[in-house]
C-alpha cells in the first residue's frame, strides 16, 4: 500500500502510536467497557471487605484466631473474580457460545458430585465440595451462569441466523429441558434458594427471547404446583420448612428459628440514619446475628453505616442493574440480549431476596448479597457475569 496510511495504523494500533493512545483509542477495549458497572461492582466488593472484616474480626471460632483471616480471603476472592472477568472478556461471550456444551456438562457433573461422599454440609445446606487447603466450592453458583448461556444458545440460534423472528415451541421445550436437569439436581441437595434464583433466571430469559407469553404464564402455574408438590412430598429439610413458617409468623419461635431475622431487624433498626460507626455496632460486636459475613452481611451495613450506608449499597447494585438492562437493550444480537437479561434477573432477584430477608419481608434462604457477601464461589460467579456483560458491550458494533 503506497501513498497513505494502512488500516492498522488508522485504527489506532500502528507502531507509531503510544501505549496510552492505543488504550484511549475510540475502538479500544478500555474505552468500550461499561465503566459504571465495573466501578460500582468493585466498590461493592471493597465495601463488602470492610463489612466482612467487621463481622468476623472478633469471632475467634471462625477466624482461627486471626482477625484479618476473612478480610484477606475476601480480597483474594475479589482479585480472582476480577481475573475471571478479564478472562471472560478476552474469550468473549460469542467465543464461549461454542463451549457451552462443555461448560454445561462440567457444571452438571460438579453438582452431581455434591450428592456423593465428596459433598459436604455447611450451615445446614448440603451444597458444597470440600477442597484442599480449607477451601470449598459451591457448584450451584456456576450453574446459574451455564443455564443462562445454554438457554441463550438454544433460543437465539435460529433467530440470529435469520430463520425465525422468535423461538418456536420446540426450541423453548429444549431450553426448558436444559435448565430443568441441573435445577432438579440442586433441589435434591436441597438448595431451595439457588433453585428460586434459577426459576427467576428462566423466566427472565424467556421474556427476553420473545417466546410467547403462554410459556411464561404456564411456567408460573407449573412453579406454583411444583412448590406445593415439593412441600407435600417432603423434599425440603425440616430447617427449610421452619424458615418459611417463621417468615409467615415472625413470633412463632423468636428464640429458635425466628432468632436470625429478629436479630437482623434489631441490628438494622439500631443504625438510624448514619449508623453507629464502622466497627462499632453493638449487635455486630456482640455477635448476636448469625452468619453475618455471608447471608446477613447487610445487617452490618444497616447497623454501622445506617440508612445512608445501606442506601449506598442499594444504589450501587441499582447502577449495575441499570447498566446491564441498557446493555441488553442496545445489543444487536438476540444471544447477547438473552444473556444480559438473564444476568439482570439473577442479580435483581438475589439482591431483593437477600436484603428482603434481613428486613423480614422475604423468607430466609441463604442467598448471598452479590459482590458484598463473603464466599468464593458466589464472588467468582458474579464477576464472570460482569465479564459477560462487558463482552456483550465491547463486541457490539460501533456507531458511526
Amino acid at each position: 500500500m503506497t501513498g497513505g496510511v494502512n488500516s492498522f495504523q488508522v485504527s489506532g494500533y500502528g507502531p507509531e502510536r503510544s501505549g496510552w493512545t492505543r488504550l484511549l483509542a475510540r475502538d479500544s477495549v478500555a474505552r468500550r467497557l461499561d465503566w459504571p458497572i465495573l466501578l460500582s461492582a468493585t466498590a461493592l466488593s471493597l465495601l463488602g471487605t470492610l463489612l466482612v472484616y467487621s463481622a468476623t474480626r472478633n469471632r475467634t471460632e471462625l477466624n482461627q484466631g486471626d482477625p484479618y483471616y476473612f478480610l484477606v480471603r475476601h480480597l483474594l476472592n475479589t482479585g480472582i473474580g476480577l481475573a475471571l472477568m478479564a478472562g471472560t472478556i478476552w474469550l468473549g461471550h460469542r467465543g464461549l457460545r461454542t463451549a457451552v456444551p462443555i461448560l454445561y456438562g462440567l457444571s452438571v457433573l460438579l453438582i452431581l458430585l455434591v450428592l456423593t461422599p465428596l459433598g459436604s454440609t455447611i450451615n445446614g445446606a448440603h451444597s458444597w465440595i470440600k477442597l484442599p487447603g480449607g477451601f470449598s466450592l459451591q457448584p450451584s453458583e456456576f450453574v446459574k451462569v451455564t443455564i443462562i448461556l445454554g438457554m441463550a444458545m438454544l433460543l437465539a440460534a435460529r433467530v440470529d441466523a435469520g430463520d425465525r423472528q422468535y423461538p418456536d415451541h420446540r426450541t423453548v421445550v429444549q431450553a426448558l429441558g436444559l435448565a430443568a436437569v441441573p435445577m432438579v439436581i440442586v433441589m435434591l441437595m436441597p438448595d431451595l434458594g439457588s433453585v428460586m434464583v434459577m426459576v427467576i433466571i428462566v423466566l427472565g430469559v424467556l421474556l427476553a427471547s420473545g417466546a410467547t407469553n403462554r410459556w411464561v404464564f404456564g411456567l408460573l402455574g407449573a412453579g406454583a404446583i411444583g412448590a406445593i408438590t415439593v412441600w407435600q412430598i417432603g423434599v425440603l429439610d425440616d430447617y427449610q420448612i421452619a424458615r418459611f413458617a417463621a417468615f409467615a409468623n415472625p413470633e412463632l419461635d423468636p428464640a429458635g428459628v425466628g432468632y436470625n431475622t429478629n436479630q437482623a431487624r434489631i441490628a438494622i433498626g439500631s443504625g438510624g440514619l448514619t449508623g453507629s460507626g464502622l466497627f462499632h455496632g453493638s449487635q455486630t460486636t456482640g455477635q448476636f446475628v448469625p452468619e453475618q459475613q455471608t447471608d446477613f452481611v447487610f445487617t452490618v451495613a444497616g447497623e454501622e453505616l445506617g440508612f445512608l450506608g445501606g442506601g449506598l449499597i442499594i444504589l450501587l447494585l441499582g447502577i449495575v442493574l441499570w447498566r446491564a438492562c441498557r446493555i441488553a437493550r442496545e445489543t444487536s444480537d438476540l444471544y447477547g440480549t438473552i444473556v444480559a437479561a438473564g444476568i439482570v434477573a439473577w442479580f435483581a432477584f438475589q439482591t431483593f431476596e437477600n436484603i428482603g430477608m434481613t428486613l423480614g419481608i422475604m423468607p430466609v434462604t441463604g442467598l448471598p448479597l452479590p459482590f458484598v457477601s463473603y464466599g468464593g464461589s458466589s464472588m467468582f460467579a458474579v464477576w464472570i457475569a460482569v465479564g459477560l456483560l462487558q463482552s456483550i458491550r465491547v463486541q457490539r458494533p460501533m456507531s458511526a
